[in-house]
Order: structure tokens, then sequence, then C-alpha cells
């Protein structure tokens, strides 16, 4: 079934297959106004992303990678998604595991990967500090805002540009 999804199927361009909808076309459509994905190389089941940080938040003027890797059962189960670029966020680690309730048991063979990009770009500017992965930046986050946005802002400084 993965390789129905994730296939080649255009000799000049390679493309994503999603049921009746090929993803990267739609990527390439009506894509994401800060982001951007495609396959690394040969294999469709690994993806890189780009992601700039959104301007109303601390994250404004950096560009994040993110590592997309498809499972064989995909679309069933969700893409392993990751950032790669060292971000200061409370739903985002240290290996760059990102907390997302679609990308974990919300996930719906319906969402796309330009989907869940636009939820991560969202998630960047409203983190969720009430399900985090790192507790220390969220409590942060709700007691001293200010400090938060400062260290998140150094943080995309020193490794988003």
């Amino acid at each position: 079934m993965a390789l129905k999804r994730i296939n080649k199927v255009c000799p000049r361009f390679p493309l994503v297959v999603v049921g009746d909808v090929i993803e990267l076309i739609d990527l390439g459509r009506d894509p994401p106004s800060s982001c951007s994905a495609g396959p690394t190389g040969d294999n469709m089941f690994q993806w890189q992303a780009t992601i700039m940080g959104p301007g109303e938040s601390p994250y404004a003027g950096g560009v994040f990678f993110l590592s997309i890797s498809f499972p064989v059962d995909y679309p069933f189960k969700p893409p392993k998604v990751s950032f790669t670029t060292k971000i200061y966020h409370p739903n985002i680690n240290a290996n760059g595991s990102i907390c997302l309730d679609i990308l974990r048991d919300q996930w719906s063979p319906a969402l796309t990967i330009s989907k869940v990009l636009l939820s991560i770009c969202s998630m960047l500017t409203d983190p969720n500090p009430d399900d985090p992965l790192v507790p220390d930046i969220a409590h942060l986050y709700k007691t001293d805002r200010t400090r938060y946005e400062a260290t998140a802002r150094e943080w995309t400084r020193k490794y988003a540009m």
C-alpha cells in the first residue's frame, strides 16, 4: 500500500501518489507559504522539508530543516517527522522529535504532508505548553514569556540562520 501512495509516476518528476491526489503536485500547486518538502534522492520513503520561521514568532528569519520518513504502512500510520535544525520549543526536544497529536494518535490517512507542515508552522507560532515534550521549556513559556522568546530568538540566530 505504501508503494502505491509513495510512488514515482512521472519520468521527469518524482511524485508521491496519495489516493487520487499526488502530494508533490499538491505541494507545487498550493504550497504552504513558508514550507517546502520533497524526496531526498531516489528514496521515496525519505523526504526533507524546510520551514521558514513564522514572522509573528521568535523563530522569524530562521530556516528550519526537517526529516520525513514514511513507514511501510503509510498512509495508515503517520510519517515520522523530526527537526534536524536545533530549535528551542516546548514541543520539540533536543533530538528533533515533535510532540504533535496528528503525528501520533490523531493521524488520519486524509492528512497530507502539506497539512502536517502547516500544523508544525502553527505550533511554532502557538506552542502547546500543556502537552510538552520539554517540561522545562514549557514552564519557562508559562512563567516568563519574555525570557522564553529571547532564548528561542537566540537559538534561531545561532542554529537556523
